[in-house]
C-alpha cells in the first residue's frame, strides 16, 4: 500500500530538552512539500555534534529530532522534485548544495547558503516544520534529523549513490568519514613526504589518518589522552601514537622535538580551545599548515600570539571536509564499493535505534568510535 502523500506514523527517538535521554516515540511525519524528499533511514551513525546539541555546546531549539549522519532510501518525493525518485538510496546532507548561490558557484567553497548550521532555526526552508508528536511540533536538526524511521529533507539536502551499497556501512560517509577524510585530501591537499599530527582520535580523527596515508604522508602522528584508540590508529597508517599526559612540556614542544621543525599539516579534531591553539603552534612556524575538524562548544573564544601567525603558518576550517557533497558523495560511495578506501573499521558498535541512549553512553566513555543505529 503506498504511503505517498500521507502522514507516516513511525518510532523517533526524540529530545525534548537538553542534558535529558532521548525518548523513543511514536511520531507523525507529514508529506513532503514542493522539492522536498521522504526518505526511510536505515542506518544512521552517533555523531559527538549530536551530542554537543544535548549538552548546550551546540544551540538549537527543543524539543529536537537529532540525527545528521545516515542513509535510507527515498519513499515519496514532493512536487517538482527531478534529480531523486522513491526507491532511490540517498544520503542526506547536513550542508546541502543548491547549486545557484555565489557559494555553490565557486569552484572553492562547500557551504551552501541554503544551510541551517548558522542559523539554528530547526524548521524546514519555509519556516515550518514535518514533524509532530503529542501535539507538538518537533525541530529538524541541520535540515536533516535522522533519528527518526522516516524524515523529510529539500531536495537540495538529498544525494543519490549507487544502489548495491551498504546504507549500515556507507552511513559514515554522510558526516564522520567525509569530514575526516576530506580535512586532508581536500582542506589540506596533503603532500607526499609530508609529516601530519592529528589531534583527537575518534571516528573523524581516524579519518583524517586515513586521509594523510592515502595522501603519501610519510609521518603520521597520532595524539590522544585515551591510549585505547592507539591501535587502530597505526593499524589505519599512524606512524607514531602519543598521549600528552606522558609528558611534563607543552605537546606542541614534544611535536616541534619530534619532527625538528613542526609538522607540516596538523588536524584538530576535538573542538577544544586548548588543543587548537597546541594544532596551531605544533606545525611549523613559516609553511605549517593547521586545520579545525572539531566543532568547538558555541561561545568558545581562543587567544593566541599573533607571532603564531605572522611567522607564516596558515590555519584554516572546514566543514564536512569541503566537499560539494550532492557534487562528491556518489564518487565517494563508489570509492568505498572499489576498496578505495575502508571506512568499515570505524564502525566499533551496532545497536538499535531502541537503545540509542546506550549508544551516547558509549561515546562519552570514549568506548566507541562510531556506533551506527539500525531501524
Amino acid at each position: 500500500m503506498s504511503t505517498a502523500g500521507k502522514v507516516i506514523k513511525c518510532k523517533a527517538a526524540v529530545m525534548w530538552e537538553a542534558n535529558k535521554p532521548f525518548s523513543i516515540e511514536e511520531i507523525e511525519v507529514a508529506p513532503p512539500k514542493a522539492h522536498e524528499v521522504r526518505i526511510k533511514i536505515v542506518a544512521t551513525g552517533i555523531c559527538r555534534s549530536d551530542d554537543h546539541v544535548i549538552t548546550g555546546g551546540l544551540v538549537m531549539p527543543f524539543p529536537i529530532i537529532l540525527g545528521h549522519e545516515a542513509a535510507g532510501i527515498v519513499e515519496s518525493v514532493g512536487q517538482g522534485v527531478t534529480s531523486i525518485k522513491p526507491g532511490d538510496k540517498v544520503i542526506p546532507l547536513f550542508v546541502p548544495q543548491c547549486g545557484e548561490c555565489n557559494s555553490c558557484l565557486n569552484t572553492k567553497s562547500n557551504l551552501c547558503s541554503k544551510n541551517d548550521i548558522g542559523s539554528s532555526a530547526g524548521v524546514m526552508p519555509d519556516g515550518t516544520t514535518r514533524f509532530t508528536c503529542k501535539g507538538k511540533a518537533i525541530h529538524h536538526f541541520i535540515g536533516t534529523s535522522t533519528f527518526t524511521e522516516y524524515t523529510v529533507v529539500h531536495e537540495s539536502a538529498v544525494a543519490k549513490i549507487d544502489s548495491a551499497a551498504p546504507l549500515e556501512k556507507v552511513c559514515l560517509i554522510g558526516c564522520g568519514f567525509s569530514t575526516g577524510y576530506g580535512a586532508a585530501v581536500q582542506t589540506a591537499k596533503v603532500k607526499p613526504g609530508s609529516t601530519c599530527a592529528i589531534f583527537g582520535l575518534g571516528g573523524v580523527g581516524l579519518s583524517v589518518v586515513m586521509g594523510c596515508k592515502a595522501a603519501g604522508a610519510s609521518r603520521i602522528i597520532a595524539i590522544d589522552i585515551n591510549k585505547d584508540k592507539f591501535a587502530k590508529a597505526k593499524e589505519l597508517g599512524a606512524t607514531d601514537c602519543i598521549s600528552p599526559h606522558d609528558f611534563k612540556k607543552p605537546i606542541q614542544e614534544v611535536l616541534t622535538e619530534m619532527t625538528g621543525h613542526g609538522v607540516d599539516y596538523s588536524f584538530e579534531a576535538i573542538g577544544h580551545v586548548d588543543t587548537l591553539t597546541a594544532a596551531l603552534a605544533s606545525c611549523n612556524m613559516n609553511t605549517g599548515v593547521c586545520v579545525m575538524v572539531g566543532v568547538p562548544p558555541s561561545g568558545s573564544v581562543i587567544s593566541i600570539d599573533p607571532m603564531l601567525l605572522l611567522s607564516g603558518r596558515t590555519w584554516k576550517g572546514t566543514l564536512l571536509g569541503g566537499w560539494k557533497m550532492r557534487d562528491c558523495i556518489a564518487t565517494l560511495v563508489s570509492s568505498y564499493l572499489e576498496k578505495k578506501f575502508n571506512s568499515d573499521v570505524l564502525i566499533s558498535h551496532t545497536l538499535p535505534i531502541a537503545k540509542v541512549n546506550e549508544g551516547f553512553e558509549l561515546l562519552r566513555a570514549g568506548k566507541s568510535i562510531r556506533c551506527v543505529l539500525l531501524f
